[in-house]
């Protein structure tokens, strides 16, 4: 069974499409856990963290042989303010994937807020009016006009995780 550190459906579904096709009939459910980080993590390191305590969390629950942990974080540097995420998958029998996925360069103002330790779903609800956006399109979903929705977004990430599992001769066990 395949454990996700969250219960979010935007994070759910990815991982249940990807897993569909890669291992047929496998369970994937969802389970809320802590992510020991702040809501909005800042920087690579603080929203790694993030998604590897999802990911060793689902992995401690019952019945777990994977677990995944995914973690939206953000990045502030000269050119302005970004959004990215990370993936972390683990395995039972040890085996590790790591992935960080693309990234969109925030609007000015959203950026402010963030600087301002705001957390981005709450202020992409605000923008647009609308409620709980990180469930759905999330911030890059409204950023590009759905071109590339929060499902992609993590899907892509997801992927990117997968080569220690699928080419296990160029990924030893550490």
């Amino acid at each position: 069974m395949v454990v996700v550190g969250s219960t979010n459906p935007a994070k759910l579904e990815p991982v249940r499409l990807v897993f569909a096709e890669l291992f047929p009939g496998l369970e994937v459910r969802g389970v809320a856990v802590a992510s020991g980080v702040r809501d909005q993590p800042v920087g690579y390191d603080e929203t790694f963290l993030g998604a590897e305590n999802r990911a060793k969390a689902a992995l401690a629950q019952p019945g777990a042989t994977w677990g995944v942990g995914l973690e939206a974080g953000v990045e502030f540097n000269a050119h302005g303010s970004w959004l990215f995420n990370v993936a972390v998958l683990l395995r039972a029998d040890g085996r590790r994937g790591i992935a960080r996925g693309g990234s969109v360069l925030l609007p000015p103002v959203v950026g402010e807020r963030l600087r301002l330790g705001q957390e981005l779903g709450l202020v992409m609800d605000e923008l647009v009016g609308k409620k709980d956006t990180k469930k759905g399109l999330g911030a890059v979903g409204i950023l590009t006009l759905s071109r590339i929705e929060r499902l992609e977004f993590w899907r892509h990430t997801i992927e990117l995780a997968l080569p220690p599992f699928l080419r296990p001769e160029l990924y030893p066990l550490e």
